[in-house]
């Protein structure tokens, strides 16, 4: 496919399960900064400060970790039934569900690894009360300082036993441009990272050593600037949470990170990605080699282990 495909407008929101949902839900709100639009029994509806629908994340109870579903909305009514269209076709589809507090009618699906994957257009928009109401009204609720306070939604990191097989899906499902991988010596693909519109990304996966399916290995969410990272590391220093590796800067796609683990163990990442679009429309993809890899980060940090073997759910690893 040549012609640009642009029938999936943005990453929609992410449901997220916990095992230790109060604890998980106190970390969001609290101390990550997102705002609840709902919280039930069995799920919490959350959003950042300038995220327009109802909930960008839904953390929901669940005897284990790792990633629901994710969810992807579409330009138009017309856009979600052409690509309803195309995965059907493809083999890979589940079926209609009549969504839930935060959106309507969705299409759910699978990629090649098992995660489930849901498209939808008809949205509820987040209407802020009285007393989170911006001054200027191009925003969806006022800067409220809590926590981190990150901006918005920015991407995922899934991950796939099969990185070329999710390379082959991607494109065709969601018409996703490819904008940087990393290629093993071996010339096998072991990283992708994917964007719908002119973000660098939306979505990036990456191969499971363990050799697992279905895993989820970070969700990340966007602060206007560096600085914001930097107060966030001492705000999780300062509640006992476990800062994972950063702050520091990556080599692929160039955004300034810090990775933490929430009460239950899911990966959650704060970035800055500056001003980078991709603003090319014939972008090639960026190939980064096995050797480039090993140098570490941007700035010479080395990555460290656990960012290569901890994902959620847990697996036993082999040895």
């Amino acid at each position: 496919m040549t012609e640009p495909c642009f029938d999936v407008a943005h990453l929609g929101h992410v449901e997220l399960y916990t095992d230790k949902f109060d604890e998980s839900l106190d970390f969001f709100t609290r101390v990550y900064g997102l705002t609840a639009s709902l919280v039930t029994a069995d799920s919490a509806y959350l959003r950042a400060f300038d995220d327009y629908e109802f909930h960008t994340l839904k953390l929901t109870r669940h005897h284990t970790t790792g990633v629901g579903h994710v969810a992807y909305r579409t330009s138009s009514p017309e856009a979600l039934q052409r690509r309803v269209a195309v995965i059907e076709a493809m083999g890979c589809g589940i079926g209609w569900v009549e969504g839930d507090d935060g959106h309507g009618r969705a299409y759910r699906f699978s990629d090649p690894d098992g995660h489930i994957f849901e498209l939808y257009f008809d949205t509820r928009i987040y209407e802020a009360p009285p007393e989170e109401r911006p001054a200027l009204k191009n925003l969806a609720q006022r800067y409220h300082g809590r926590g981190a306070c990150p901006r918005r939604l920015d991407h995922l990191n899934l991950l796939a036993a099969d990185v070329e097989a999710i390379h082959d899906f991607m494109t065709k499902a969601l018409g996703s441009r490819v904008t940087e991988q990393i290629q093993l010596d071996s010339g096998r693909i072991a990283g992708c990272w994917f964007t719908v519109n002119n973000k660098t990304y939306d979505i990036a996966y990456s191969e499971d050593h363990t050799g697992a399916k279905g895993r989820f290995h970070h969700v990340t969410y966007a602060v206007d600037q560096r600085e914001d990272i930097l107060r966030a590391a001492d705000i999780f220093l300062e509640n006992g949470v476990h800062i994972e590796t950063g702050p520091h800067k990556h080599a692929i796609q160039g955004t300034f990170f810090l990775y933490v683990w929430e009460p239950a163990g899911n990966r959650v990442e704060l970035a800055n990605a500056g001003a980078r679009l991709i603003l090319r429309p014939d972008w090639p993809t960026v190939t980064w080699t096995e050797t480039e890899r090993k140098k570490g980060q941007a700035w010479g940090l080395k990555t460290i282990e656990t960012f290569h073997t901890h994902g959620t759910p847990p697996v036993a690893r082999r040895d």
